[in-house]
């Protein structure tokens, strides 16, 4: 039996509902839809006025706007992300593949970033109407302070989201920067404002992870307790490999996430988004309560595979019983 979700009933501010587009974010996104097409923004535009939910976007902008922890946060990040970019300098360093993304982990540290990958560009990664030149797809990711993001939807959690996206924008002007230095050409792309591309393909392709039921990348080590950031470069890079290890056979039988949803925005079972069979968030469902609560985040604070230590014992056990059946 599921416990009792103290946020349920959920009844969205009428003036947050006001705003609401005569579009569904659902079909902005695509659901329902069978043939395959590139996403378009659908929130977190640099220019609200350019999308349909602009105006809910922008109230979720005046939401508690003197909360002292938020204020803190943002404050955090702008310190974090006062980095110039220098310009590309000097003939292009030349190594082998290999050796390029050898380099990149050994950066990792210095970069201030948890983790990084490496993903050959795939156009239909990039939102619709974007372009890029660009050959290579370096993700970066930063882990939560899971004492801080469990306690969503707090104001300590939605800080905690600000403070680790300031981290991971550092990390991609650091690791540009860093490119830079050496002739390569790079590009920053960093949430939670769209950029050209989306961050969660290449993440998996890259290795971070698979998609859980609650639509964020599930990790064997951080769970789904981290934000992500990325560098397009042309630097020949070697791909990293990406992995599996069970997550879509235990969300089909886990609720978690589903039972805590305050909106009840998480499915069951996988949807046809354009063209893909995937999990799937109901937009209109859990935007209402995402603006209300500092962004939310009860969904990956939840997820079993976020709790510390508690990840890579999961992915053990379920290698194992995979290994069983042969």
């Amino acid at each position: 039996m599921a416990r009792r979700n103290p946020h349920r009933p959920f009844r969205p501010d009428p003036a947050q509902m006001a705003l609401a587009p005569p579009v569904s974010g659902n079909a902005v996104n695509g659901l329902g839809e069978t043939a395959p097409r590139r996403a378009r923004v659908v929130y977190w535009a640099p220019d609200p006025d350019r999308i349909p939910h602009g105006r809910m976007q922008r109230w979720f902008y005046q939401v508690d706007p003197d909360n002292p922890e938020i204020a803190a946060a943002r404050a955090d990040r702008a310190a974090r992300v006062a980095i110039a970019l220098p310009p590309v300098s000097g003939p292009p360093v030349q190594r082998s593949p290999e050796a390029w993304t050898a380099a990149l982990q050994a950066f990792r540290t210095e970069a201030g970033v948890d983790m990084v990958g490496v993903a050959a560009m795939d156009p239909d990664w990039l939102y619709e109407g974007q372009k890029t030149h660009f050959s290579r797809v370096i993700m970066l990711a930063v882990r939560h302070d899971f004492d801080r993001i469990a306690t969503a939807p707090a104001a300590t959690a939605g800080a905690e989201v600000i403070v680790q996206y300031g981290r991971a924008m550092a990390g991609a002007l650091r690791v540009a920067t860093w490119l830079h230095r050496q002739g390569w050409e790079a590009e920053p792309q960093t949430g939670p404002m769209a950029g050209k591309i989306l961050l969660i393909p290449p993440a998996i392709a890259c290795g971070f992870g698979e998609l859980g039921k609650h639509g964020s990348v599930i990790n064997p080590e951080f769970g789904a307790s981290f934000r992500l950031a990325a560098v397009l470069t042309d630097a020949p890079l070697a791909p990293t490999a990406p992995r599996s290890f069970g997550v879509d056979g235990f969300c089909q039988s886990c609720r978690l996430c589903e039972d805590a949803c305050p909106p009840e925005a998480i499915a069951p079972r996988k949807q046809m988004v354009r063209g893909v069979e995937k999990w799937y968030v109901d937009f209109d469902r859990c935007l209402p309560f995402f603006n209300q609560h500092h962004g939310c985040a009860i969904c990956i604070a939840v997820c079993p595979w976020s709790r510390p230590g508690v990840g890579p014992r999961l992915a053990a056990k379920l290698e194992r019983r995979a290994l069983r059946k042969g």
